[in-house]
């Protein structure tokens, strides 16, 4: 069963992959916000799956991120991520981001409970 408090995390390396040259989002060898980005949503949705009955997923639709440190290459970075509302379907997340140093950026995220098959079919009708 959801409800507000739940707690997630997600913890990487920031390896080349995961850098701003690399992904397209700047020149330097550093933790790239978009891969920031996705390392938010990987909490938020990880935290809640379990709790989501079968046939049930969730699908981010909004991001407010604020990236405000850089992470250098050979770092680790972790986000921890909150719960605080349940309206319906919808779900929304406060979140933190840290590497060793301290705090480097914070969120609020919206995640919204979808039926799998549903989705895919409207997601198809698009081609």
């Amino acid at each position: 069963m959801l409800e507000t408090g739940l707690k997630g995390r997600c913890e990487k390396p920031v390896t080349e992959a995961r850098t701003a040259r690399n992904m397209g989002s700047g020149t330097l060898d550093v933790l790239a916000t978009p891969a920031l980005a996705a390392m938010m949503e990987q909490a938020a949705w990880e935290s809640v799956q379990p709790h989501l009955d079968p046939g049930q997923a969730t699908v981010g639709a909004l991001l407010e991120l604020k990236h405000q440190n850089p992470t250098p290459l050979g770092s680790r970075a972790w986000v921890e991520s909150r719960l605080t509302e349940i309206d319906g379907r919808r779900l929304v997340f406060e979140m933190q981001a840290y590497d060793q140093a301290g705090p480097i950026g914070e969120a609020r995220h919206e995640r919204f409970i979808i039926d799998q098959g549903r989705f895919l079919e409207k997601c198809e009708k698009r081609r």
